[in-house]
């Protein structure tokens, strides 16, 4: 039984306020295809297949049409979906009922029956070999919100330890169905501990201040495969080859300019065997320009001799530019655009730095100090804190004006 693995779609997203339609559609024909050529049994996809909870029209029928035809092309194929954070638990599920009959199964939503115990019943998928027998047992746990998991009173981590007890539970329910000759593999969606991140990962909420990370020791060692989604860059967790992250399929921040996205495949017996990734391909490059931050004259230099390849088509790569600037610049866009016009790349976020700050520790201004100090005193310690340099002379007699054109108005 060969298996795929693959995670964190974001279908919908847009990329610096660029929409991704077509690199997503050129994704899932990719996947299709993929599915084909290594003859996949099973699919399993962890989590945010959205980016928002609440879709566009064109975002739904792309999954839906990638569903279609996923199982049209191999009508045997089993597809195991859960949610993720940024999905909409019971909205995924809605089509439940009619997917099924596809052998696709969505699970969103942790049931519990009326005294409150989790249906770990409805968190199982059995996996068929060819003769329809149960070759596998899928604990396809979904996106863990507050009241998801069990409670555990006088514990350091609730959340921490409720996932662990939930995985647990799970493994004992489902270890109890397993008859000779079945394995388990699960799911989830969820941040492990010492799991490497990337600029995207360290923008989302974490949960709690950021004490909600899983241990490896949570996936009980007799768990063949555990598919997990959340972070975006593919790893091992734990240094076992067995818990991994697949990765998003798309490039979600520059910092991925040189990573190289991937699915994870393995065929799956007893054990787990010939476990490998597959490459996917980029349909829209990233570049930056500079490498590092430079001066701007440098960098409009650079623009402005930006060479491209004859054979380049649109949608043209996603640029960044990296500017070291030693104060404001108003007009930065402009020039950058003016720079630019022409040029086949589509600007998509200016990174600009400034001189660092030797100033170790900030100061602490009491209420008393705050209340002594000028507004022209506030502009400079921001000014000094942001762009490390003094108020230049043109922006502090612009300041001293507003500012006595307001103290006018007062009075």
């Amino acid at each position: 039984m060969k298996i795929l693995h693959t995670a964190d779609w974001h279908i919908g997203q847009l990329f610096h306020e660029y929409d991704r339609t077509y690199e997503h559609q050129q994704f899932l024909s990719w996947l299709i295809a993929t599915l084909q050529t290594e003859e996949i049994d099973v699919l399993l996809v962890s989590g945010d297949i959205f980016d928002i909870s609440n879709p566009s029209a064109s975002s739904i029928k792309m999954f839906y049409s990638f569903l279609k035809n996923a199982t049209k092309i191999n009508p045997d194929i089993q597809i195991v979906i859960t949610a993720g954070n940024h999905d909409s638990a019971s909205r995924l599920e809605a089509p439940k009922p009619l997917l099924e009959s596809s052998n696709v199964h969505i699970i969103g939503v942790v049931e519990k029956d009326v005294n409150g115990n989790i249906d770990y019943e409805k968190l199982l998928v059995p996996i068929y070999d060819d003769s329809k027998k149960v070759k596998a047992w899928c604990l396809a746990i979904p996106f863990l919100r507050m009241g998801d998991y069990p409670t555990l009173l006088n514990c350091a981590n609730p959340y921490t330890e409720g996932v662990t007890a939930l995985y647990k539970e799970a493994f004992e329910y489902v270890n109890l169905k397993k008859q000779d000759g079945q394995t388990i593999i699960a799911m989830g969606h969820l941040h492990t501990h010492h799991a490497e991140v990337s600029d995207l990962d360290k923008t989302e909420r974490l949960i709690m201040g950021g004490v909600e990370c899983i241990p490896a020791s949570a996936f009980h060692e007799d768990i063949k495969y555990v598919a997990l989604g959340h972070i975006h860059k593919a790893q091992r967790i734990g240094g076992q080859d067995h818990i991994r992250y697949s990765g998003s399929p798309l490039p979600m921040s520059f910092s991925e300019v040189n990573y190289k996205h991937q699915v994870i495949v393995f065929k799956l017996d007893k054990e787990i065997s010939e476990l490998k990734s597959i490459e996917i391909p980029v349909s829209v490059p990233l570049q930056r320009i500079p490498q590092a931050p430079q001066p701007l004259h440098e960098v409009i230099g650079l623009l402005e001799n930006l060479s491209e390849p004859d054979d380049i088509k649109e949608p043209f790569p996603y640029l960044e530019v990296r500017i070291l600037l030693e104060g404001p610049e108003p007009a930065l866009r402009h020039k950058i655009e003016t720079a630019l016009m022409g040029k086949k790349v589509r600007l998509a976020k200016i990174d600009v730095k400034y001189p660092s700050s030797t100033q170790q520790v900030s100061e602490f201004i009491t209420p008393e100090k705050l209340n002594e100090l000028q507004p022209i005193d506030i502009f400079d310690k921001v000014y000094q804190q942001r762009y490390n340099s003094e108020i230049p002379d043109t922006i502090l007699q612009l300041f001293q004006q507003v500012m006595q054109e307001i103290n006018q108005t007062a009075e």
